[in-house]
């Protein structure tokens, strides 16, 4: 399928729930995808694609950036590692707090599962103001592997998360923008 092909079938897919979870919010719901296996296989192979080669494991955020990181990490046959909300995962971790619109909120990940010089995926359903995505970057180089890619499958443009990830130097990549 081409980029076109799957850029379309996607927009026809995703559905756009106003005022979800609160007014003034324009919801992507992602869900629809599951209930086309072609579809998802294709969204799969298009993220394997851009990080073929270039990675040697995949973090993904939760919960969403779960349903694609890890058949994109099966894939590519490289260790999965869960990024989680704080409280989520036995010791041995590590956490890092960020802010959000309204307070701030906290991931972990384990420990020893990342080994330093690792170039490291790091991939969520969506990247918003990048802040989620900030903390999990942070979170890989404290233990001395590099992020070296960003994958998501929707970015919002006007929210400058992509921005906010530069100083990683890292690649990032949306499958829609919107």
């Amino acid at each position: 399928m081409s980029k076109s092909e799957l850029i379309r079938n996607l927009e026809n897919t995703i559905e756009n729930i106003p005022d979800f979870p609160k007014p003034g919010i324009q919801f992507k719901d992602i869900t629809p995808i599951f209930l086309q296996p072609k579809l998802y296989e294709d969204v799969i192979a298009d993220l394997v694609n851009f990080s073929r080669g270039k990675v040697d494991a995949v973090c993904g955020i939760e919960s969403r950036g779960y349903l694609f990181g890890i058949a994109v990490a099966v894939a590519l046959e490289v260790p999965f590692i869960l990024i989680r909300k704080a409280g989520k995962l036995p010791p041995p971790f590590i956490g890092e707090k960020y802010d959000l619109e309204y307070g701030s909120a906290e991931i972990e990940m384990r420990t020893g599962q990342i080994r330093p010089g690792q170039r490291i995926l790091i991939h969520d359903d969506l990247l918003a103001t990048g802040g989620t995505t900030q903390a999990a970057a942070q979170l890989v180089e404290k233990q001395g592997a590099k992020v070296v890619q960003f994958s998501f499958l929707i970015g919002l443009k006007d929210l400058h998360g992509e921005e906010v990830l530069k100083k990683f130097d890292a690649e990032v990549y949306s499958i829609l923008e919107y």
